[in-house]
């Protein structure tokens, strides 16, 4: 499953106009990962947006003001939102240590065309919690831990949907195709869209 979500996420930043490398193909489970293998996806904006502020917690909008990022994908789809005591584990955090963010950095060096531009570090999941204080917590410790930004998969999924063209066969993309297929046998609802589209959680 690791591997869909990784694809649904280089796709979302693909859909969006970003340069995507994936950092490995394989899974890391009977050892600690190495410094360049704990961010998953390393993205770049060929032409971002200069003078953006960009909130912590990001939506499809806010993106034409990122420059460049190592994005790891925690995809733990039991649950809707990270608590602060799955913070607090650490299991989330270590894309952030210094080592890994060093080793995106070496990836990047020949295909940055961005060079000099700040490397964010964006954390894919489930999402965070909705009420206080367990919000204000949880964006206190990642952000004291390192995490310049979040991206929920409820984001991605509503950008994706929407972008997809019911008339268009996306045969090199099974995600893309698999979405198309949601909306030509009206899996998805145009007023599900509005309605998905329609609010945002406080920044």
């Amino acid at each position: 499953m690791a591997g869909f979500d990784d694809s649904l996420v280089r796709e979302y930043f693909e859909m969006n106009g970003f340069f995507v490398r994936q950092s490995r193909k394989y899974a890391v489970q009977s050892r600690r990962k190495r410094a360049d293998e704990e961010g998953d996806l390393l993205v770049i904006n060929p032409s971002p947006r200069p003078g953006v502020t960009m909130p912590f917690q990001l939506f499809s909008s806010d993106l034409p003001g990122l420059s460049a990022a190592v994005v790891a994908v925690k995809a733990w789809h039991t649950t809707k939102a990270i608590t602060p005591t799955m913070i607090k584990k650490g299991d989330l955090l270590e894309f952030v240590r210094k080592e890994a963010v060093e080793a995106a950095k070496e990836a990047f060096a020949d295909l940055s065309p961005n060079e000099g531009q700040p490397l964010a570090k964006i954390l894919v999941l489930p999402g965070i919690p909705a009420g206080e204080p367990q919000r204000s917590e949880s964006i206190t410790l990642l952000r004291e831990s390192g995490v310049d930004h979040v991206l929920t998969f409820r984001t991605i999924l509503e950008n994706l949907v929407q972008a997809v063209e019911s008339n268009q066969s996306y045969v090199k993309s099974d995600t893309l195709q698999l979405l198309r297929l949601l909306r030509v046998y009206d899996m998805v609802k145009a007023a599900q869209l509005e309605l998905f589209g329609g609010t945002q959680p406080p920044k």
